[in-house]
């Protein structure tokens, strides 16, 4: 007599791993990437007073921290992995949920870690020289350099150490953080303290590049601004692997973004000492440019490791948060449903895991990851006001839905973002129009897919 088969065990979940301050520092480390260190001209381009070019950071990070408490409310109502994606499925429907998960898998997302991780290969070169932009062969117009090769290197890396464990990943990102908070401490007070540079650039005006009406520069400020403080979103994209998430992601919001205002604050007013405002609307790479001007030509050449550092640590959490968006889409059906496969060891969701890492890789190597994400720029931040706005819908189709934690300042601080949210929008399609339209076309291209993977589910 044959004994009766044992039944199957539950099916293996993810982990609620992640504690308070894991969660502030993968919001932290994954907003300081490289535009706080690169990007800083776009900034300060189209501004003639030093004064208000610390003004725009600051209103900046106060615009996005209104945006913080409308997540907030959300990510407490809904604590579970996928973020936005399900935010926008509870508000909207699964239509328009789709089109944001397949804008994270094949272009925001996978595009953001193929960018962070060439950056990081091409400023480590800076640092230990290995001749990035050689190319190691040439295959018509493929010719793949060795910086993609460290590229695709890193990739694998950050995506291995995501899959065999949350812990090892948080370590990850925590160490790389860490490593960036303290790299940025010691310049700023070394700086301030013996760098050779001058309270007088805090006055000193400069010619705007191209002179604009001041509501209008303000505006174009503001918009590289809004892209250097992205990336906020990645801890509520993993909130199902949050300790206590009711409590700890509101208040990781709420650190997190504020503990990056004091640092891009603080590395702009060091930015300042060191040059004036007329020498920083140029530069490419200003943090070299300060660190040179403070220190000698050898500084700046550490600061290429700082910049290499803040690339893959950002890099590591955009793949833990974007992941996590796929696991929420394979859940339900949304796209290949053997991506929300987690694995019984590692309790992690692998798979989703190994594809974008796949994809992020084959962009990276493509070298067409900046175009691309340029194009969804424009839907992104239709994204982000879509979401604010689903706190309103869900308030009058879910009003008997448990919230743990209310908007604070609702309904004037989520309709403030609203506004502030909207004339970004309408900033990026006027500044880059055919690139909003192109993001736009790309987008249409997911409909057929959302009608397959609809087809499929029924």
């Amino acid at each position: 007599m044959t004994a009766p088969a044992s039944a199957p065990g539950p099916a293996p979940t993810l982990v609620r791993g992640l504690s308070l301050v894991d969660s502030v520092l993968l919001l932290a480390g994954g907003i300081i990437g490289s535009a706080i260190f690169l990007a800083v001209s776009d900034v300060a381009e189209p501004l003639a007073s030093p004064a208000l070019f610390i003004f725009v950071w600051i209103v900046g990070g106060a615009i996005t921290l209104l945006a913080c408490f409308a997540f907030a409310e959300l990510a407490a109502m809904f604590p579970n992995s996928g973020g936005q994606y399900i935010y926008l499925r509870e508000a909207y429907g699964e239509f328009y949920a789709f089109l944001f998960g397949w804008m994270v898998l094949f272009i925001n997302f996978s595009g953001t870690v193929a960018a962070l991780a060439v950056g990081s290969a091409t400023y480590l070169d800076e640092v230990v020289p290995f001749g990035a932009k050689e190319a190691l062969f040439r295959a018509g117009p493929f010719s793949p350099t060795r910086g993609q090769l460290v590229a695709l290197a890193a990739i694998a890396v950050m995506t291995w150490v995501n899959v065999v464990g949350l812990r090892r990943a948080a370590i990850l990102q925590n160490v790389a953080t860490w490593m960036k908070f303290a790299a940025i401490a010691i310049f700023v007070g070394f700086g301030f303290a013996i760098g050779k540079g001058s309270t007088a650039h805090f006055s000193t005006p400069a010619p705007p590049s191209h002179p604009l009406p001041l509501l209008f520069a303000v505006g174009l400020a503001l918009n590289g601004v809004f892209f250097a403080y992205d990336g906020w979103n990645y801890i509520v994209c993993a909130a199902g692997e949050v300790k206590d998430p009711q409590r700890n992601i509101p208040r990781a919001l709420v650190l997190g973004v504020v503990a990056v205002g004091i640092v891009y604050i603080s590395l702009n007013l060091v930015y300042l000492y060191a040059v004036p405002l007329a020498a920083i609307q140029p530069a490419r790479t200003v943090a070299q440019t300060a660190a040179i001007a403070l220190f000698s030509p050898g500084v700046g050449r550490w600061m290429s490791l700082l910049i290499a550092v803040s690339c893959f640590g950002a890099a590591s959490c955009c793949t833990l948060a974007g992941a996590r968006v796929v696991y929420a889409m394979a859940c339900d059906r949304a796209f290949l449903p053997k991506l929300a496969y987690v694995h019984p060891h590692y309790r992690t969701p692998s798979l989703a895991l190994i594809v974008l890492g796949g994809w992020s890789a084959i962009l990276a190597l493509s070298g067409r990851y900046d175009e691309l994400y340029t194009y969804v720029m424009f839907v992104g931040v239709i994204a982000y006001v879509a979401t604010v706005a689903g706190v309103f819908v869900l308030r009058r189709k879910r009003p008997e839905t448990p919230r743990p934690y209310r908007c604070t300042g609702y309904p004037w601080v989520p309709a403030l973002y609203l506004v502030a949210g909207s004339l970004w929008a309408a900033i990026v399609a006027y500044e880059r129009p055919k690139e909003a339209v192109a993001g736009a076309v790309i987008m249409l291209i997911a409909v057929p897919g959302y009608l397959y993977w609809k087809q499929q589910k029924t």
